[in-house]
């Protein structure tokens, strides 16, 4: 697998494949490079809908040059334990943050999200979470408050101090997947109506009620599929 930066021809090859509607995986295999360089490169520069290879590639030059001229020194990577290389594991937090930027969350409340899932503790301080991203306190408690009213951490006292503490909670993409099917038995039920009052004989009442079943049945194998989960682990935590 080559490494090295991209280059002109790369990024010219990532906005053809974009416009062809190929996923971040299969522009990676077409230039032998890692889904997450993919991935990392069209949100920084645009996103999918609004990349463009040669503004990509002077914006890059740019912040080269910009941290060129003022690079501070490299901070020393935490230990992660069990013996795992924290540069690979770092690069897992990037990628997973670009991915959940890529869904809708804001950049630094991705961060933050990325940085407590790879701790196996799940939890970190804000001084913690400040010298681990290289920010502001300010930032941080911005983030970690969107975050805490999303429902997707808590906050808890230090034991035996007075500080606090954000926590990850562990159904945070069990409640997601959830109030997502909330939403989708809702446009499932507007569909049918609309179907209806369209007429089921007609194109526009068919293309209605073809998008009702759809949403009923990926409805109903996502409900059966949560149920198996919270048994599976339930059974997990019994043993």
């Amino acid at each position: 697998m080559p490494g090295g930066r991209l280059t002109n021809e790369d990024r010219r090859q990532i906005a053809a494949g974009l416009s062809e509607g190929l996923g971040y995986a299969e522009i990676g295999r077409r230039l032998d490079r890692p889904a997450s360089t993919i991935m990392r490169e069209v949100t920084r520069n645009g996103g999918p809908g609004d990349y463009r290879a040669d503004r990509a590639q002077q914006d890059t030059g740019v912040r080269a040059r910009r941290q060129k001229r003022a690079q501070p020194p490299e901070p020393e990577l935490p230990d992660v334990g069990y013996g795992r290389d924290p540069r690979a594991v770092q690069d897992i937090a990037d990628a997973w943050a670009a991915q959940l930027v890529g869904q809708g969350l804001p950049r630094m409340e991705a961060r933050v999200l990325a940085c407590l899932h790879i701790t196996d503790s799940g939890a970190l301080t804000a001084s913690e979470l400040v010298q681990r991203l290289r920010v502001s306190p300010a930032s941080i408690s911005h983030a970690v408050a969107w975050l805490e009213q999303q429902g997707m951490l808590a906050r808890e006292r230090v034991p035996g101090g007075r500080r606090e503490r954000y926590v990850l909670d562990e159904e945070i993409w069990l409640r997601n997947l959830l109030a997502s099917l909330e939403l989708q038995q809702a446009l499932a039920a507007e569909s049918q109506r609309a179907a209806a009052v369209l007429g089921l004989d007609t194109p526009a009442g068919m293309r209605f009620e073809d998008s009702a079943a759809l949403l009923i049945h990926m409805n109903a194998a996502l409900q059966r599929a949560t149920e198996e989960w919270r048994e599976r682990l339930a059974a997990r935590r019994t043993t």
